[in-house]
């Protein structure tokens, strides 16, 4: 892979029909696409043997506030047998926060997408058991939003 990051990026203008955004200052390479755009772009990121992205390492969340009125999912690709890392990012409104599942492309997606709805509430279309992983499935709310706020008690037990 000679030059990954133009290579990457001719992947998305030729999936997507626009130019790709970079993500500024990001290392590795990141390029932000559209939460309808993800599921093509990142398809062909995997199927394509220029860039053979076999990997997907990491699944995060992000809650820019109530202020922004916007969450993210960063996805974090590597390509084992080139060596290179990329991320995409995609951006959601924050009131409606959902984005396809990347669960058929990589297997690993699974665990990891449940973790990022866990915390943040960000749902993932067609993920095949999303639930509930590090809080008890009963648990209100979702700890990682800038909005959260936690229960004084949980089953009878104080919280501090």
């Amino acid at each position: 892979m000679a030059d990954a990051r133009q290579l990457v990026g001719s992947i998305i203008r030729t999936m997507t029909g626009s130019d790709p955004v970079e993500i500024p200052d990001s290392t590795p390479h990141g390029f932000i696409v559209s939460s309808d755009q993800l599921l093509v772009v990142a398809t062909e990121l995997h199927k394509n043997p220029e860039a053979y992205f076999d990997m997907l390492s990491n699944v995060t969340g992000v809650d820019n506030g109530a202020e922004a009125g916007t969450m993210e999912v960063i996805y974090h690709l590597y390509s084992i047998p080139f060596n290179y890392s990329i991320t995409l990012k995609v951006v959601l409104p924050r009131d409606t926060a959902a984005v396809e599942s990347l669960v058929p492309i990589w297997k690993s997606a699974n665990w990891l997408e449940r973790e990022v709805y866990d915390m943040f509430g960000i749902r993932f279309i067609n993920h095949p058991d999303l639930r509930r992983i590090l809080m008890p499935a009963d648990w209100k709310g979702y700890p990682l939003r800038k909005d959260y706020q936690h229960e004084e008690e949980y089953r009878g037990v104080k919280i501090d």
